[in-house]
């Protein structure tokens, strides 16, 4: 070819232009499968309320019995951090100021009103009543600012037995929410123990009816997986189920949560050995985490059930067991995760908060120095760049980490940061 600007080329420009025509429809394909981070804020957790136990009062009694509890058990940083075993005296004053004021206003950041396990089976009129109650107390909270900022219930599954039942009372739950007005953008709808992309397909379907029957735009509701069932990971011929029941409902599923228990069970592992650091909750999880990497769609770990009770020695013991668990999973890149009961709120939020805050200097200096293009004993290249920066944005989002020291250590505000983490638009 000639010589152009002193550099030789071979190929004729239509090879390039071939090329393009050739992988448009895998353009396309990859930009609507992955379409990168969600610009949407993910709770640190989800609190299970079952249905017959909801008031209006849920997220702020919790709050308080979860205040009393850390008072009671950790009044100041030096008593959190001797339980806990938080690092040194900087980062457990800031967590324990943090998580004071975390549980005094806003110490439920999801709540699922829970109309499954956590219920059980009732007779049909008492759970239509329930589920016209949850719709609302849930209205009634968004109306006057009460709500957590992610609201929603936990249905029965789209299994034979309780297909029906399930169906109908988030035909009942969404009917008197959305009598109240449009749905809020915290809605979230649970699907539990879903085990073949059929299933999914099924409640997109749901969905979808519900939006023309309220004359909501398509794609308006969308909803979470129950990952609980082996069956839900891998298929008979060893393909990834989870993959293809996002296929299943394209821009519809919200989030893909672990069901500790239940999986477990499944997988014939004793009741003592149930937990959310067995070998075979972390394959399950690894495949999910695969499955949806790229996609926005956002990933929940599981629960333990150890319940901080009792005289001050167990509580202990429940906290420092829950804490570690919390902190295993953030390091896993599973930064949300289920909470049982109000007293497992404090080390939610420490675990949370003193990640975040370990983190935030050595994170904010390395982007710093990739921002300014100086390179010392790191290499970063731009996919940590976006690790770095989607890390500072989780730890702003849940309030462990303030706007000014971000951009005073990272040289980077909030839009900065999420433009380098690939973030899309809202």
């Amino acid at each position: 070819m000639p010589r152009r600007d002193g550099v030789s080329t071979s190929l004729p420009p239509t090879v390039t232009d071939r090329l393009a025509v050739a992988l448009a429809p895998v353009d396309a394909a990859r930009a609507r499968r992955y379409p990168g981070p969600s610009a949407t804020r993910q709770p640190v957790h989800t609190v299970y309320v079952p249905a017959d136990a909801l008031t209006a009062d849920t997220p702020r009694t919790w709050g308080e019995r979860a205040l009393a509890l850390l008072d009671r058990h950790a009044p100041d940083a030096a008593a959190l951090a001797a339980v806990l075993g938080l690092p040194d005296d900087r980062v457990a004053h800031a967590v324990h100021a943090r998580v004071r004021a975390k549980l005094a206003t806003e110490p439920v950041e999801d709540l699922r009103i829970d109309f499954e396990d956590g219920y059980g089976v009732r007779p049909d009129a008492e759970e239509d009543a329930a589920a016209a109650r949850a719709a609302r107390i849930a209205a009634g909270a968004h109306q006057r600012g009460t709500a957590p900022p992610f609201l929603g219930i936990r249905m029965k599954s789209l299994e034979p037995d309780v297909r029906d039942r399930g169906i109908r009372t988030l035909d009942v739950f969404l009917t008197t929410l959305l009598a109240a007005g449009p749905p809020p953008d915290g809605l979230r709808l649970t699907l539990p123990k879903v085990s073949h992309p059929e299933q999914v397909a099924a409640m997109a379907l749901l969905c979808a009816e519900f939006e023309r029957a309220a004359g909501l735009a398509p794609g308006r509701i969308g909803f979470e997986i129950q990952i609980e069932t082996p069956q839900a990971v891998l298929d008979p011929d060893g393909r990834a189920t989870v993959a293809r029941m996002i296929d299943a409902a394209p821009d519809r599923i919200t989030g893909l949560h672990f069901g500790t228990y239940d999986y477990t069970a499944d997988c014939q592992i004793g009741p003592a050995h149930q937990s959310l650091d067995h070998p075979a909750a972390d394959h399950a999880k690894a495949v999910v985490q695969v499955a949806a990497a790229g996609t926005g769609i956002q990933l929940s770990d599981g629960s333990t059930n150890v319940l901080p009770t009792g005289p001050a020695d167990r509580i202990h013991d429940a906290w420092r067991l829950h804490h570690r668990l919390v902190r295993r999973s953030l390091a896993r890149a599973y930064y949300q995760g289920w909470d049982l009961h109000p007293g497992q709120l404090p080390t939610r939020y420490a675990a949370v908060y003193a990640f975040y805050r370990e983190a935030l200097e050595p994170a904010a200096a390395r982007l710093s120095r990739y921002a300014r293009r100086v390179t010392d004993d790191i290499l970063d290249e731009p996919a940590t760049a976006r690790s770095l920066s989607g890390l500072l944005l989780r730890g702003r989002e849940c309030g462990a980490l303030d706007a000014a020291e971000v951009t005073r250590l990272s040289g980077l505000d909030d839009a900065g940061l999420a433009t380098l983490a690939g973030r899309r638009a809202p």
